[in-house]
């Protein structure tokens, strides 16, 4: 959407059925029908790619970081396989470009195993698994002792030789979406880099909830909330397995029975030195094709293209199994989402 003009591509689509006896189909299988076009060149692609190791970036009770390297390729995309505390197989799509991914949605204290593949021309070319279990939840403490599992993780990788500059500062935490179950938030780094962020609130139940993002966002969605309810959000900025600096805000879930408000409408009491500048921005902005990338009996990968932008953002609304409206906010340079 800019400046009142917007354009908008529409898709229906059937997840899988779910069936826990079978392996997963492949994900990717629904994608030979669009890659094609993209992927067979004259050339075939080099023979030859291969994963690192799938190690742990940080566990909480409801949540655990991955992180891989690529020694060589690149992979196309990537491909989490797991089985969630029902037994209930899972698949979450990747982007090619992606060497972290936080897991959310997982059961405290239970035992995972996690199947990373790399794909390359709609192939599965190679694989690392990893074991985890979730933290333990405890209520009776504060939050903040929620992420302290990290500290076994992260000593081993920054404590170098010079410390980091000492000096890194968050800018303010902004709401960007609000549906009956989730809420988008934004944030800026004046001063940095943070090696990652640590989003802490607490849910419906009273229950802490932690959430690891990747050093390089700026902008998380907040899943699984109850409508109606006001939310607490602490965002920490860590360095060094370190909190080096702390903003926070308050945000209500809406209303099922309220049409959703539109992304620009929570945001004129925060960004209204951002937007008008002196200039309008171009007339003209197209949206191409929206296609399906990926299918799993829980989940849906989409991919678009921009013949002529850009955009700022992008909004994904649909309703879910019961009906609801949902709204995904996407970061303006995403060509691609998947939607759990």
């Amino acid at each position: 959407h800019m400046d009142g003009l917007s354009h908008h591509c529409s898709l229906s689509i059937t997840t899988a059925a779910a069936d826990p006896e079978k392996p997963l189909p492949p994900s990717e299988e629904p994608q030979p029908e669009h890659q094609p076009t993209e992927l067979p060149p004259s050339e075939a692609p080099p023979a030859r790619a291969v994963l690192g190791e799938l190690k742990v970036s940080s566990v909480t009770p409801s949540s655990v970081g991955l992180q891989w390297r690529v020694p060589e390729g690149p992979f196309d995309s990537f491909l989490l396989q797991y089985r969630d505390a029902q037994g209930q197989p899972q698949a979450l799509p990747i982007d090619g470009g992606s060497r972290s991914v936080t897991v959310p949605g997982l059961s405290p204290s239970h035992r995972y195993r996690f199947h990373l593949y790399g794909l390359r021309g709609g192939k599965r070319i190679d694989r690392v698994s990893t074991d985890i279990v979730t933290a333990t939840a405890e209520p009776e403490k504060p939050s903040p002792s929620s992420e302290e599992p990290q500290a076994e993780h992260l000593p081993s990788e920054p404590p170098t030789s010079e410390a980091p500059p000492a000096r890194a500062v968050l800018g303010e935490l902004k709401v960007s979406s609000v549906t009956p179950s989730s809420v988008g938030l934004q944030w800026s780094v004046p001063e940095g880099p943070f090696d990652s962020f640590l989003l802490q609130y607490r849910d419906a139940q009273g229950q802490p909830q932690a959430l690891p993002i990747d050093g390089g966002s700026r902008s998380v969605t907040v899943p699984g909330l109850s409508p109606s309810r006001r939310y607490r959000f602490h965002l920490y900025g860590l360095r060094g397995g370190k909190r080096i600096d702390h903003i926070s805000t308050e945000a209500i879930t809406a209303d099922p029975e309220e049409p959703l408000p539109s992304s620009e409408e929570l945001q004129p009491e925060h960004p209204t030195t951002e937007h008008p500048p002196s200039e309008a921005p171009p007339a003209r902005v197209v949206l191409g094709e929206l296609r399906v990338s990926s299918v799993t009996p829980s989940s849906v990968g989409l991919q678009w293209r921009v013949p002529e932008g850009p955009f700022d953002s992008f909004l994904l609304q649909y309703r879910d199994a019961q009906g609801q409206p949902q709204a995904l906010p996407i970061d303006g340079g995403s060509r691609s989402v998947t939607v759990p």
